[in-house]
């Protein structure tokens, strides 16, 4: 079998914008956990195209948004030129004053490095600041991540969990990362939140190539239609109901408090 080496996941901002809207609506709910006050000083962590972070402006506070992607940093730029967009990685950004909050809606699950970026985060924070955070929890995707590895082992591929960009922790496991690094964690909940895909038939292909790309970047446009084509055969069963995908997500929710 062949091997792969792992690529850089290249983001499609307008990919992003046109096609996955429910990645910073339905993190507008988790804005309630942030609680924003008038005079608050907040960052934005995985800020995409800056939806979010323009919510929270929306309270009289000051926001900055960093994202690793400069697709998305510009994109932002252009979406809220009143505001503050940085190119920054979360594993080792640095501020040059401290938050009284740091936001993270959809962005933690990209991170494998968990530990630098709660060492990030916590040195971000003033004394007694808080960490508010959404991203994908144990189980997240099981069942695409899944068709994934079935496909590739069709088309005779390996090195497929090397190709495997997320990180999908317990609630155990990310609050005692937090706990050990100085934080107190005062929430942690694991939901299910099956989530419908846009686009109709198109969903699941229009995903993957959106959220799965690091396992498509290298293949053949051939070998590419053939996994989404194994992918799609394989879920059809169970994730495409009257005419829509709807994808299996599972999240994580965290505050913790810089003690």
């Amino acid at each position: 079998m062949n091997s792969i080496s792992i690529p850089k996941h290249n983001w499609n901002a307008f990919l992003y914008e046109d096609k996955h809207a429910f990645v910073w609506q339905y993190g507008e709910d988790l804005l309630q956990w942030l609680n924003p006050k008038p005079g608050e000083l907040i960052l934005d962590l995985g800020c995409g195209t800056g939806q979010l972070t323009a919510k929270i402006a929306e309270s009289g506070v000051e926001v900055m948004g960093i994202d690793s992607a400069a697709t998305m940093i510009e994109k932002a730029r252009q979406n809220y030129p009143h505001l503050r967009f940085e190119i920054a990685d979360a594993r080792n950004f640095q501020i040059d004053k401290l938050f009284d909050a740091v936001f993270s809606n959809a962005t933690l699950h990209w991170i494998k490095e968990a530990d630098a970026a709660i060492a990030s985060i916590y040195q971000a924070l003033k004394p007694g600041g808080r960490f508010v955070a959404e991203f994908g929890g144990k189980g997240n995707i099981q069942a695409i991540v899944q068709a994934l590895y079935i496909a590739f082992e069709q088309i005779g591929l390996s090195n497929l969990q090397a190709l495997n960009p997320w990180y999908f922790p317990s609630i155990s496991e990310y609050t005692t990362l937090l706990e050990q690094q100085g934080f107190e964690v005062t929430h942690a909940i694991l939901f299910a939140r099956p989530t419908p895909l846009a686009d109709g038939t198109a969903g699941i292909k229009n995903w993957i190539k959106m959220f799965g790309s690091d396992f498509l970047t290298q293949l053949s446009t051939q070998e590419q239609i053939q996994v989404i084509r194994i992918v799609e055969e394989y879920l059809k069963p169970t994730l495409y109901q009257d005419g829509n995908w709807m994808v299996d997500y599972r999240r994580i929710r965290i505050v913790a408090i810089k003690v």
